[in-house]
């Protein structure tokens, strides 16, 4: 793990997440030392990808057993048709409390050396290939003057987003992530008139080996992190519900919500962006889901005034809907790997408003007796344990309830919640596996522990 350091933050940022996990009540549960040692095992976390790549498995469509087969047989053939004389064994596991979740190991950092001929890419591109992706051509931003295809390449991520699309090298601020081959020439990349598609650098010996799942059984093994999953099995969609998705886009959580039901009943998706709305349709296509209805609209307006609105479509009448997950827009710190963030202290702290006005939309479309749940991918208190607090004290309808599965740990002190209050929070927060018996025990024993960030609470409207 000692190859990142951790995340580069802005000192503000820094600081101030230092004094979201070294608050009074932290300190006052834990101890100064404990809570120190947290707070840095999680930004050395973050830089680093999960040691495993879980895979949200169509259940609907065929059994666990057959997929897992399936995938085991399609990931061989992209093992035998690698440039890598490298043979790596195959293990593909299933959780053992998630039913419809498959784990696949990632082996690494691994002791690669760099060579002289160096590609840089953009910072989400660098995060992509240490996760199992090759390199595609939008991507890259630094190549050698003569790069043809056939060279081999190093390839490094560029943290700060300085270096200039179309150089020929960079010394800024940059981390290594791997070497790969490069599949066109110079001037194909940076093409002016017809900019350039597909794989750019095919990666041979990547930092952090894992599989491609480019192309690979997209309609029956969908690529998404644990807890995202966790979020689809606590909402417990029933089949016959009306189930809203807040903020859906890119449809990860709304395909499985209809997965869950057996695609049978409705569910309603809204985004505020356009094409992020074409691409749930493209899953719920793929996937052969039927009960999805997309929408572009901005939630925050989702409650219609008019009691008598009946269009099928936004704005919707008040307790419309059984079940509703906001999963909000937030900071995303608990991305992983996330080996630098540039944003300023007042854009992560720029969310919490319109959650509340999410929030606010969320409870008038639930139906008494309805549940909510909550969720974000971020590490902070202030756009998680704090928004509980809000809700609970804004509304008194709402009640927190048990989650199933409950696999991340509690909620973190510091929002003024009672102990039991935060039993029934779920918060994933990584952490770096130490101890040696631990890092060989079975995958599906460590997995729970080392995940993105993330954040789950779970209401009832009474």
């Amino acid at each position: 793990m000692s190859v990142y350091p951790r995340i580069s933050l802005k000192p503000e940022v820094a600081d101030y997440l230092k004094s979201v996990f070294l608050n009074t009540e932290v300190l006052a549960a834990v101890g100064h030392q404990e809570a120190e040692s947290r707070f840095h095992n999680l930004l050395t976390c973050l830089s680093h990808p999960p040691s495993y790549t879980c895979v949200r498995a169509s259940t609907h469509l065929a059994s666990l057993e057959e997929i897992r087969h399936k995938l085991g047989v399609e990931l061989k053939k992209q093992q035998m048709c690698s440039f890598s004389a490298e043979e790596v064994s195959l293990q593909i596991v299933p959780h053992l409390k998630i039913p419809d979740v498959l784990l696949l190991p990632v082996d690494g950092p691994r002791p690669v050396k760099q060579l002289r001929s160096e590609v840089v890419v953009g910072a989400q591109c660098g995060s992509a290939v240490l996760r199992g992706a090759n390199v595609f051509t939008p991507g890259i931003l630094a190549c050698p003057k003569y790069m043809k295809a056939g060279d081999v390449v190093s390839v490094f991520s560029d943290l700060e987003g300085r270096c200039t699309r179309g150089a020929t090298s960079f010394q800024g601020k940059r981390v290594f992530v791997g070497n790969g081959v490069a599949e066109m020439n110079r001037p194909s990349i940076f093409c002016v008139d017809k900019p350039a598609k597909g794989i750019g650098v095919r990666m041979v010996e990547p930092l952090y080996r894992s599989p491609s799942f480019d192309g690979v059984l997209p309609n029956l093994a969908f690529l998404q992190n644990l807890p995202s999953v966790v979020v689809g099995h606590v909402l417990g969609p029933c089949p016959g519900e009306r189930i809203l998705d807040m903020c859906a886009a890119p449809g990860g959580k709304t395909c499985h919500i209809a997965a869950v039901m057996g695609d049978q009943g409705d569910v309603v998706a809204l985004d505020r962006i356009r094409n992020k709305i074409d691409r749930i349709h493209q899953n719920a296509q793929m996937l052969h889901l039927r009960s999805i209805k997309a929408y572009c609209f901005n939630s925050t307006q989702a409650v219609s005034s008019d009691p008598a609105h009946k269009t099928e479509g936004p704005p919707f009448p008040p307790e419309s809907f059984d079940r509703v997950l906001l999963d909000a827009p937030c900071s995303g710190l608990g991305q992983r790997p996330n080996m630098a963030c540039t944003w300023s202290l007042k854009a992560i702290c720029s969310y919490q408003p319109l959650q509340r006005k999410l929030f606010h939309a969320a409870v008038q479309l639930l139906k008494k007796g309805g549940v909510l749940v909550y969720s974000t991918c971020t590490v902070t208190l202030a756009e998680n344990e704090e928004q509980v607090a809000w809700a609970l004290a804004t509304f008194p309808c709402l009640t927190l309830q048990p989650q199933e599965p409950h696999i991340g740990g509690e909620g973190m002190p510091g929002a003024g919640l009672s102990p039991e209050q935060l039993r029934l929070l779920q918060r994933f927060s990584p952490e770096l596996i130490l101890d040696q018996t631990e890092k060989t025990a079975p995958l599906p024993c460590r997995a729970d522990r080392d995940t993105i960030g993330f954040f789950i609470a779970k209401f009832l409207k009474n």
